[in-house]
């Protein structure tokens, strides 16, 4: 997931921290309502949700 936002992040030109923390933000805000994004990421791993 820190892979995606930093790529997502790359090309912006934020001028203080303020503003790259509310970009930061908006991608990761973004990125809560596509689930399939999430679910991706979460099979990376190899790992589940289901309890043991």
């Amino acid at each position: 997931m820190w892979a995606h936002l930093k790529k997502s992040l790359a090309n912006l030109a934020a001028c203080t921290t303020d503003q790259l923390a509310a970009l930061a933000k908006t991608r990761l805000r973004r990125m809560q309502y596509r689930p399939a994004l999430l679910e991706g990421f979460l099979a990376e791993t190899g790992l589940t949700l289901e309890p043991p």
